[in-house]
């Protein structure tokens, strides 16, 4: 005689899948981490931007500085620098500007001491450091109160 076989489900049907519990928990362990994570992520781009910001500073007053040596006087002609255009002059990080960078001459006669600033554009407006500054004395700042900017 052979042995009935005796299914526990009803019409002889084999469960699978995920339950709605299931698949709602799973939901909103991803929404936890994302909410956690984003912020995070967003945070040490604007961080690795300002470095763009701070390199264009210190290029720029290096290129001040070989200017002076020549001709007793501080530029604001970006040309006269090496730079194509006029001032602001975009920072670029890939192929996006992230900060401007300008010069504002002062002194007396002016244009023996400069203040240059890198303005944060576009996504970089975000950033807690704001603008960043460098003087022809080299006196570095920035537009907050943010610690470790430079």
């Amino acid at each position: 005689m052979p042995i009935a076989y005796v299914s526990k489900f009803p019409g002889n049907r084999r469960l699978s899948g995920f339950t709605l519990i299931e698949l709602m928990i799973t939901v909103a362990i991803i929404g936890m981490l994302v909410k956690i994570a984003y912020p995070a992520y967003v945070n040490s781009v604007l961080k690795s931007r300002r470095t763009d910001a701070k390199t264009s500073l210190l290029d720029f007053a290096a290129r001040e500085e070989r200017y002076f040596s020549t001709n007793n006087i501080y530029t604001n002609t970006a040309s006269n620098l090496g730079y194509s255009g006029s001032f602001p002059v975009n920072v670029l990080s890939g192929s996006t500007a992230y900060y401007q960078l300008s010069v504002s001459l002062t002194g007396t006669p002016t244009g023996t001491t400069y203040t240059a600033t890198a303005t944060a554009i576009n996504g970089q407006t975000a950033d807690a450091c704001g603008n960043y500054t460098l003087t022809s004395g080299g006196v570095q700042g920035n537009s907050t109160t943010a610690a470790n900017c430079w």
